[in-house]
């Protein structure tokens, strides 16, 4: 079913069918990882496929007007779509009453929590949510770490040895 004439902000209105089979015909998500740090999303196929957005910390807008933090120039979002925020560590994506709907993982939601690899549908447009790679911070301080570690075990020994 073809899109019908613009909604309340402009925006195409599309059937759910046609969101479907859109959805359907999206192509497969890449695996990398944000960067270190902060999260993104990165968008899914078409015009947006590959293409990342720095996710903040506070509150962004996403859509379709100019001013929003996180501009999506693709008639099916709405121009004040949703809302992006860090909640208690936690980013949380919030629907903005926008013409067709925000989707978490197939979910029409009004708000959502975001994990890493949730994929986030606005109108037509899809992201993955990607956040910071908790491991790759870690990993980077374990040889620090396990030094350290032996060189206190040897004072403590040489200490030990001299009492």
């Amino acid at each position: 079913m073809p899109p019908r004439s613009a909604g309340p902000q402009g925006t195409r209105l599309f059937s759910a069918e046609a969101l479907r089979l859109q959805a359907s015909e999206a192509t497969p998500v890449t695996t990398g990882r944000a960067s270190v740090h902060e999260p993104v999303l990165e968008g899914v196929g078409g015009e947006l496929g590959g293409r990342r957005f720095s996710v903040r910390p506070g509150r962004q807008t996403i859509g379709r007007r100019g001013d929003n933090n996180i501009v999506i120039g693709d008639s099916s979002v709405s121009a004040s779509h949703a809302w992006i925020m860090n909640q208690q560590g936690h980013y949380v994506i919030m629907n903005t009453l926008s013409t067709n709907g925000t989707f978490v993982n197939d979910q029409r939601v009004h708000e959502s929590v975001l994990r890493h690899g949730d994929r986030i549908r606005l109108g037509q447009a899809e992201f993955v949510f990607l956040t910071r790679d908790p491991g790759a911070s870690r990993s980077r301080w374990l040889p620090f770490a396990l030094i350290g570690l032996v060189l206190l075990v040897a004072v403590a020994a040489l200490a030990w040895w001299l009492l």
